[in-house]
């Protein structure tokens, strides 16, 4: 019989949260109860719509902890969250993001106060937390986590995209437009704070961060080194807004089409993010949940591995794998979003 404690994971078939399952898979205290929209053929999933309170209700009863990954559309984040809350779990361990911020700028702590203009995305999350906050005065227990841009294998966004452009070098060194803070937070180091915070006390609010003074400039051009796509291209500023006020629309229909590094869209609000001068601190974690930020080139060296061969724009079928660390087992999960 196993006597793990049991934590449902919502969101499990998504990039974050298929990491989240792997990790309690083979952890000495937890199991997973891993739960998203469609269950998985094998039985290893079950479906759960997070926006229904009488089935958050029923799918909360037992567990000793649920971990919010859910991710989607702002209305149906906010709903899923007010579900989770009313159900009354015994703890909740919430994923939130940086986007709460907005367009904050300087060295930012978990008491800066979000500036305008906040994305529709960003102020979901607002809205989330503070229906968790709600939670916890009342009573519960909680703990929310404010992962930056999150980076390693399986993450579509952050290494399948940013590698598909600089391999097709419509990345690269973007000048003044690509010194603003490029704050990422490696796969295993956010699933490390997530499994820490299960237990840590409730109320804690955290940013999550594994990379400090390190610009999008600089970060790009050791990506590029490492998946050989080089020489570095010095992409003029005139391009950039090019791409991202003209072309990024036309590109966006055609990557539901064919999904390549011609279609790839370098959207405002990633050109935005790359020259913001926003520096996430994240010595909170590190003091209170034990966050030990994975090195940068060995985070690129593992993304890097787990990319392969494959040519750009070839679909994720990849395993997810966990980085061996000194006394840490290596997992792996199911491929996600």
């Amino acid at each position: 019989m196993d006597t793990r404690t049991p934590v449902l994971v919502l969101g499990a078939s998504g990039f974050i949260g298929s990491h989240v399952v792997a990790a309690l898979s083979s952890h000495p205290a937890y199991r997973p109860i891993a739960a998203s929209r469609k269950a998985a053929a094998d039985g290893s999933r079950v479906a759960l719509d997070a926006t229904n309170p009488d089935a958050v209700r029923a799918a909360v009863r037992e567990v000793g902890a649920v971990v919010n990954c859910l991710a989607g559309g702002e209305g149906a984040m906010t709903r899923a969250t007010t579900a989770l809350c009313e159900a009354n779990p015994a703890r909740i361990v919430h994923l939130s993001s940086m986007a709460v911020y907005g367009a904050a700028t300087g060295t930012v702590r978990e008491d800066h106060t979000p500036v305008q203009p906040v994305g529709g995305y960003g102020q979901a999350k607002i809205d989330a937390e503070a229906i968790v906050r709600r939670y916890a005065d009342a009573g519960g227990q909680a703990v929310i986590l404010r992962p930056t841009c999150v980076f390693g294998p399986g993450s579509s966004q952050w290494t399948t995209r940013i590698a598909r452009l600089l391999q097709a070098r419509r990345l690269g060194d973007l000048g003044s437009a690509g010194d603003g803070g490029c704050n990422l937070a490696f796969i295993d180091d956010l699933v490390d704070t997530v499994i820490a915070s299960l237990d840590a006390p409730s109320g804690g609010v955290f940013n999550i961060s594994s990379s400090a003074e390190l610009t999008w400039n600089q970060f790009l051009l050791r990506f590029a080194r490492a998946l050989d796509a080089t020489p570095v291209r010095r992409i003029p500023a005139r391009m950039l807004r090019l791409e991202t006020k003209l072309l990024a629309p036309a590109r966006r229909i055609g990557s539901k089409l064919v999904k390549s590094p011609v279609t790839e869209a370098i959207t405002p609000s990633l050109a935005a993010l790359f020259a913001q001068d926003i520096w996430i601190d994240c010595s909170a974690a590190t003091a209170e949940l034990g966050l030990r930020p994975t090195p940068l080139d060995r985070m690129i060296d593992t993304s890097v591995r787990w990319l392969g061969p494959r040519p750009p724009g070839a679909p994720d079928a990849r395993p997810r794998t966990r980085v061996a660390r000194p006394g840490a087992a290596v997992t792996a999960g199911q491929a996600g979003r």
